[in-house]
């Protein structure tokens, strides 16, 4: 089921990505880790069974995006970067995924 949930597939790409990152090592790991949290709970939440719960692990991992967006802009990253506009279309898709959850 995975395979065919693009978020979570772009999300596992997008942490590959910043494995490859050159910054301070404060926010190397925490970006580690906000992005690893991404696909953790889009995953968890794909396999919840209500919509409510889907909802509640879809904002986890927007809130998370938001982080690494901000982890970014600390580690002085281009906006113009494949990494951040990888990051964008990855917020956007999340952000779908949640205001699909609410209808």
């Amino acid at each position: 089921m995975l395979e065919n949930f693009r978020s979570y597939q772009n999300s596992i790409i997008f942490y590959h990505e910043c494995e490859q990152i050159k910054c301070a090592k404060h926010l190397r790991d925490q970006l580690n880790r906000a992005a690893s949290s991404i696909a953790l709970n889009l995953s968890e939440g794909s396999s919840q069974p209500t919509s409510a719960n889907r909802r509640r692990f879809y904002h986890i991992a927007l809130g998370s995006t938001r982080e690494c967006q901000t982890i970014l802009d600390l580690a002085k990253i281009p906006k113009e970067s494949n990494l951040s506009k990888r990051l964008d279309q990855l917020a956007a898709q999340i952000y779908k995924l949640c205001k699909n959850q609410n209808s």
